[in-house]
């Protein structure tokens, strides 16, 4: 039988985890992978969720779909409150009531990625689309780019693009290439690369 104080602890456990951004950055994954799955074509866009690359450490990109109309390269944030920030600016704002914390520019944060993926793939910048998805109960208060969208409108931006830029030949050599470079998504595979963020920003 479960004590007040063990149950008590249980709780305490679970209300950390539910917390803990991991856990926060996971479910909002869920929910980008679950919309595109519901609104993009199977036919016409590969996803790739998850995808860690060697670039000399390793990089990690949220989402990765793949079509002839170029590849979607998103960068997937859970917040709340109210986001103020600038395509230029190296950190943004995040306000919940009156305590504000600073976090990574996203759009910087995707830049990376999409210099990696240039060098896999070996097609230019401009057929790579960066896009940043914010899915919590958070509001923009300054003017965003188009491609900073939300979890109820990213799939509009992307099937927006409707002109064709890769062949079908190219679409299926960027799958192959994405499915050779990829490193394992497992449990070490993401604590390495954590832990390579770590001793990077010490």
């Amino acid at each position: 039988m479960l004590t007040p104080i063990l149950i008590l602890f249980v709780f305490a456990v679970i209300a950390a985890i539910l917390k803990s951004p991991r856990f926060k950055g996971w479910v909002g994954e869920s929910l980008v992978s679950s919309k595109a799955g519901a609104r993009l074509p199977a036919g016409e866009y590969r996803a790739f969720d998850n995808v860690t690359l060697p670039d000399g450490g390793t990089t990690q990109i949220d989402h990765l779909y793949v079509s002839r109309y170029g590849v979607f390269v998103v960068e997937t944030k859970n917040m709340a409150g109210w986001i103020f920030g600038d395509e230029n600016q190296a950190q943004w704002t995040q306000t919940i009531y009156r305590r504000k914390s600073r976090f990574q520019n996203p759009i910087r944060q995707n830049y990376k990625h999409i210099k990696v993926l240039e060098a896999l793939l070996g097609i230019p910048a401009s057929k790579l689309h960066t896009v940043i998805v914010f899915t919590g109960d958070s509001t923009f208060k300054t003017p965003m780019p188009p491609y900073v969208c939300t979890l109820a409108n990213f799939t509009d931006y992307i099937l927006s693009f409707r002109r064709p830029v890769l062949s079908d030949a190219e679409v299926s050599d960027i799958r192959r290439k994405i499915e050779k470079a990829r490193l394992a998504d497992s449990g070490a595979t993401r604590g390495a690369h954590i832990e390579r963020l770590r001793n990077r920003h010490r």
